[in-house]
């Protein structure tokens, strides 16, 4: 048996332990031994039978949830077990979130503590409900948008678009309880930053370094910046080298535009809004560089990102969404 992520050893007890079953609680669950050196090696415990009634005592008191505490031996040395279940709800140590990644415990704060406790109470940032705004407070360009990329795509017949916008809203999840959710007014509000300010894009020119030509900054529904951005990049910012096959003038760009359009939506797509940052995107001659706020899933790191893994959206409303138009399929169809 060797430590790993649901495993953890400690020479002796100490109450500030109670932090790695808090840790252990809001992941997957695990095991701490008490009374193992770090190579796994019973040391033993004196006072075990002590133990047997405080540790149990405290994590009920202090963290509100049940544990099984053990009494093993091994070597006629007492040791102890602590097996701590996943728990369906957040558990805090006295105001405070724990969570074990990997073989770390990890604080959490911030936006990963935000997307944490929605995550545990069943909800995404994207599905809160919205208050004191209706269906026909929403834009009528965006939902045409959405009407025309979906019946381009084949992802939805003419009769299926055939209902009415609260219908059709229904339909994509993004109400909840007669209630717009977040993802609703990100998606076909006119003026989302209303609600979420920086839920817009700002692009830019560069020469050398952080010299800035010229910039545009693309306001309007989420819909309405993916139908606008693209075109803007390649009409505006992207330069084609132009060239002729006989009398057939070719303009070659240097990055390819289904690339692009790819890598924008996804940004569009994947931005924490929470974090009230625009997504920013930078052209220069020959590059792109585009960078929004994002929360990876909880226990995910940098690897985790770059292998293969099961797709987890940040906001699975809105993916949902322009999956049901698949607007970043376009490039595949012209």
């Amino acid at each position: 048996m060797s430590e790993n992520q649901n495993i953890e050893w400690k020479e002796s007890w100490r109450d500030e332990y109670l932090k790695w079953i808090c840790g252990f609680a809001n992941a997957q669950g695990g095991k701490i031994y008490i009374g193992m050196d770090d190579n796994g090696v019973v040391i033993g415990v004196s006072d075990s039978k002590r133990l047997l009634e405080d540790i149990p005592n405290k994590v009920r008191d202090i963290l509100g949830i049940i544990v099984d505490v053990n009494l093993l031996t091994e070597n006629e040395k007492d040791y102890i077990e602590i097996r701590i279940n996943p728990s369906s709800y957040p558990v805090n140590y006295k105001g405070e979130y724990h969570y074990r990644s990997g073989s770390t415990k990890q604080l959490l704060r911030g936006a990963v503590l935000t997307e944490f406790l929605l995550s545990k109470t069943g909800y995404k940032w994207d599905s809160v409900p919205v208050d004191d705004v209706t269906v026909e407070d929403l834009d009528k360009e965006s939902f045409d948008i959405f009407r025309r990329e979906a019946l381009r795509s084949g992802r939805m017949t003419e009769a299926d678009l055939n209902m009415s916008n609260e219908q059709l809203l229904n339909s994509l999840g993004l109400l909840e309880r007669g209630k717009l959710k977040r993802a609703a007014i990100l998606l076909f509000h006119r003026n989302p930053e209303k609600w979420v300010t920086g839920a817009y894009i700002k692009i830019g020119y560069f020469g050398e370094g952080s010299d800035l030509r010229y910039q545009d900054e693309i306001h309007g529904s989420l819909f309405i910046q993916a139908d606008r951005i693209i075109e803007l990049i390649y009409l505006k910012y992207m330069k084609a080298v132009i060239s002729y096959d006989n009398m057939i003038r070719i303009e070659k760009y240097p990055l390819p535009k289904e690339g692009v359009r790819e890598a924008v939506y996804n940004a569009i797509i994947h931005s924490n809004y929470a974090a009230l940052v625009p997504i920013q995107i930078r052209i220069h001659e020959d590059a792109v560089y585009i960078s929004n706020d994002c929360v990876f899933p909880v226990g995910w790191t940098v690897e985790t990102l770059m292998e293969r893994h099961r797709s987890q959206p940040y906001n699975p409303n809105i993916a949902n969404a322009f999956l049901g138009q698949d607007m970043w399929k376009r490039g595949e169809e012209e």
